[in-house]
């Protein structure tokens, strides 16, 4: 059989980016993840992502190592979930940490969607709803009796302005008697650089990113937004080689680089 052609484009064709990341991880004897799908929907897809990305580096498959393990240690205590992906793309973490029970609601706009119907296993407990985040009617795909959820933003809020944002963590509070909210964020100067035409490589322009943040400015902002906020966790990448190293080092010795670096964050509201 021959390959999967692809044709996708804007914030959509960033699941390739991501992809393209997180399968070289997981081809590395030591890598920062095990994720064999992804692996195989790397060599599925026809596309040159070298082209448009460059040489793959850890920081994607890092950020969906630490995702797993928040959502899995929720799930010890939510063992039927639900989990609530926004943004889902080809992620794979519902097969990575699958614990026979979960019920996984997969939401992204209907491109992306189609490709995951195309490519991915099929489960009864996986439901995949083809919707932008922002079209709030997803939620009426939760279960009314959910009253407790995981909902993750991996690599989507960023893409956003800052009144979208502010709408769907709103939204998405309301809904829940008790909720965690998993994201990750830019800082501003990274924000501004897309929003003027950040080259990936010569052949790729990021997408814009209307919405950056420092990691200090955050927690009053989420205190302000959020009635039933409780708590912020800050989770730092690793990265490899000497740029991992660098990008340590600075984050230890610069405190302004320390709080307007990528981040993870992982946020409790609870009425």
């Amino acid at each position: 059989m021959g390959k999967h052609q692809v044709t996708i484009s804007g914030v959509p064709e960033t699941l390739l980016w991501t992809l393209h990341n997180r399968a070289n991880e997981a081809k590395r004897p030591n890598g920062f993840i095990k994720d064999d799908l992804a692996v195989e929907l790397y060599e599925k897809i026809e596309y040159d992502y070298e082209k448009s990305f460059g040489k793959p580096d850890g920081s994607h498959a890092w950020r969906s190592k630490a995702f797993d393990a928040k959502v899995s240690e929720w799930l010890n205590t939510n063992p039927v979930g639900p989990v609530i992906e926004l943004g889902a793309g080809l992620e794979t973490q519902f097969f990575r940490i699958d614990n026979d029970q979960v019920n996984w609601y997969a939401v992204d706009v209907a491109e992306s969607i189609d490709l995951r119907e195309e490519l991915l296993p099929k489960n009864t407990r996986l439901k995949n709803i083809a919707k932008s985040a922002l079209d709030f009617t997803w939620i009426n795909k939760i279960p009314k009796n959910a009253k407790t959820a995981f909902v993750t933003f991996q690599g989507l809020l960023m893409y956003f302005t800052e009144r979208d944002v502010i709408n769907l963590l709103q939204k998405v509070e309301q809904r829940f008697d008790s909720v965690y909210l998993m994201f990750d964020i830019v800082p501003g100067w990274m924000s501004r650089k897309t929003m003027n035409g950040y080259k990936k490589t010569k052949h790729y322009t990021l997408p814009k990113m209307p919405w950056g943040i420092g990691r200090h400015e955050l927690r009053k902002s989420l205190q302000h937004w959020l009635p039933s906020f409780r708590s912020m966790q800050q989770i730092k990448y690793e990265l490899r080689g000497f740029i991992g190293f660098l990008f340590k080092v600075m984050t230890k010795i610069i405190p302004w680089f320390n709080t307007n670096s990528p981040q993870m964050i992982l946020v409790k509201c609870e009425k």
